[in-house]
């Protein structure tokens, strides 16, 4: 690693470095080879790589000095030898035995983890449950209020009122970086939770379909930002080798959130006329704990290294990791990550920020990234089967209480479901999760909606409907259900996280309005048959864009994935038609147990058994 100070250090960077007396110090961490833009080596590296112990001792203590945190100077130079050898630390003279027993639980009991992190991870996701809730009580409503309020033939009407949540939380995604930057990330979802719990309540108690409306349209301006900030505070507060199976709790309190919703439905369904009230205004009841309990969580301690508050970001971490030394670890390994990041990318402003998420490439690619997975979520038809399952159920011949507990099945399978991708999302992989259910779900598809053809009196005829639908969301749940939300919230650098993370859901919101809005007339127009192969063919497109344009994020740090963006798209594309094809064929299809994939990232600075743990190349 180069140690030349670099001949253009951008004004964060210095601003950043002002309270440090040994320079040296700065010029540690800016490498003017470093090329985040453009890493057309496809090179991972360590930004403690390098350094002479001495130095890096040095740097450690005058860091601490600065930061308030001189009673931990030792525990910072042994996080940081921990940071630079991360394969080798018990060869580290520093470190003590009892040092080096969590260190080494973190890879065989990788899920052993403070309370605090678990119980954070709970309150944010808890959230999302309003959303998928939310969704399945409109779902459930559908069968009545449009009959109430004599709508029931304007499909455009009904739709637009379904769709209203997602068409406000369009723009309220974009509001969701300046109040991070205000008020942090649990203020955010303080403030959040109460847009959904007196809109929700009050959409009881609405006398016609624009009051109805007006109610969905506040709750969507709250939802908008809580479904920006949740991914990204539990992004920022777990380990990353199982970053992807706690940030999936998101999905998996939403998939929670569905099945409530349609076991509401089934509650409520002998109200009579008044069901669809008690069906709506139920979702407010998951946002009451999460507006007391966010309080008692810790702040991320990303966003507090982001404010410079490093004293409170080193408290955070050690609530959130299982001892002082992993703390200052972490830490102190994103706190250079993050100097690099402002020297090569430190948007200063909002619209800064929001122009370089589409002129830097590293962003640029990011955000291609975050955009690909919410847009498959969307062409994958899920949202449709969330909102309309009791209209679908009823074309197929159902009456209304069979339809609801049709709809509750797909509310169970969604939630059983969800359920693996824990487990397979950090080591199957995003990406491989993503090729391998799609065309999967576009042939259950195909097949669900063939059987619309059969005559109305099959007795076979629902139970075959039911059945693809249900394996459809079988599919669907371990799949494009988790990863949007979890790629979204890992894929762009701290200095970017919020506004990237904003459009990307701006992107979901956007395409799920659309789809929301207009498929009681494609239903209408095209017929069930034609609505769920149009979905089918979606699903291969996106399956397409994935295959060539999706980099796979697991087991890598937020500050690593720098290096994986910065990776151009042309080389990744290339490598899969060029190197990787060719690889699975020989080996999957010849069955040459021989075959060698020759690996599209390298890793410097890591130990040869980091390097092995880490590689990403599916």
């Amino acid at each position: 690693m180069s140690h030349s100070p670099s001949p253009s250090m951008s004004k964060t960077t210095k601003d950043t470095f002002q309270h440090v007396e040994d320079k040296a110090l700065a010029e540690s961490y800016i490498n003017v080879g470093t090329d985040y833009a453009n890493n057309v080596n496809a090179k991972i590296r360590n930004p403690l790589a390098g350094i002479p112990k001495p130095e890096l001792l040095a740097d450690v203590a005058a860091f601490c000095k600065k930061a308030g945190l001189d009673d931990k100077v030792s525990v910072f130079q042994k996080g940081a030898l921990v940071a630079q050898n991360p394969d080798g630390f018990e060869d580290i003279e520093e470190l003590e035995e009892d040092d080096k027993i969590p260190i080494r639980r973190e890879k065989t009991h990788k899920w052993h983890l403070p309370w605090a992190l678990y119980f954070s991870v709970a309150v944010c996701s808890l959230g999302s449950a309003i959303q998928g809730w939310d969704n399945t009580g409109a779902n459930g409503a559908n069968l009545s209020f449009p009959l109430e309020f004599g709508i029931e033939n304007n499909t455009w009407l009904v739709g637009f009122v379904n769709a209203a949540p997602g068409i406000s939380g369009l723009m309220s995604t974009w509001v969701a970086d300046p109040m991070n930057n205000w008020v942090g990330r649990r203020g955010v979802i303080f403030i959040t939770g109460l847009f959904v719990i007196f809109p929700v309540l009050g959409q009881a108690f609405t006398h016609n379909w624009w009051s109805l409306l007006i109610c969905r349209l506040l709750m969507g301006f709250g939802m908008g930002i809580k479904t920006t900030t949740i991914p990204i505070m539990t992004s920022e507060i777990v380990p990353a080798v199982i970053r992807g199976g706690l940030v999936m709790s998101f999905q998996l309190f939403v998939a929670l959130g569905i099945l409530i919703g349609f076991c509401s439905n089934l509650v409520f369904y002998r109200v009579g006329d008044l069901a669809w009230r008690y069906q709506l205004a139920a979702a407010f009841a998951p946002a009451v704990p999460i507006v007391i309990l966010i309080w008692f969580c810790p702040e991320s301690p990303r966003w507090l290294l982001k404010k410079h508050r490093y004293s409170d970001s080193f408290r955070s971490f050690c609530r959130l990791r299982n001892s002082e030394v992993i703390a200052a670890r972490d830490l102190y390994y994103a706190y250079c990550q993050v100097i690099e990041e402002e020297h090569a990318f430190g948007g200063t402003t909002l619209l800064r920020r929001a122009k370089e998420i589409f002129t830097i490439p590293r962003i640029r690619r990011a955000n291609l990234g975050g955009a690909i997975v919410m847009i498959a979520q969307q062409f994958s038809g899920i949202n449709i089967m969330s909102f309309y399952s009791s209209t679908i159920f009823k074309e197929a011949g159902s009456n209304t209480l069979q339809t609801l507990l049709s709809s509750f099945g797909f509310g169970l399978v969604n939630f059983i479901f969800a359920f693996p991708a824990i487990w397979t999302i950090d080591t199957f992989g995003r990406r491989n999760l993503l090729l391998f259910t799609f065309p999967n779900m576009a042939w259950c598809l195909i097949a669900g909606g063939c059987c619309f053809l059969l005559p109305t009196e099959n007795s076979a005829r629902l139970p075959l409907i039911a059945f693809f639908i249900y394996l459809f969301t079988a599919l669907y749940s371990p799949g494009i259900g988790p990863v949007p939300n979890v790629y979204a919230s890992e894929c762009f650098p701290l200095s970017h996280r919020e506004i990237g993370v904003g459009f990307s859901i701006f992107i979901n919101n956007t395409l799920s309005s659309i789809l929301g809005l207009t498929f009681p007339s494609i239903l209408s127009g095209m017929g069930p048959t034609g609505a769920f192969g149009f979905y089918a063919g979606l699903n291969m497109l996106a399956f397409v864009i994935i295959f060539f344009f999706l980099p796979e994020t697991k087991q890598r740090t937020l500050e690593e994935l720098d290096y994986i963006f910065g990776v151009p798209t042309r080389r990744h594309a290339a490598y899969q038609t060029r190197t990787w094809l060719p690889w699975f064929i020989k080996r999957y299809v010849f069955f040459q147990r021989n075959a060698h994939l020759e690996p599209l990232y390298h890793l410097e600075g890591f130990s040869q058994g980091t390097a092995v743990e880490h590689m990403a190349v599916h």
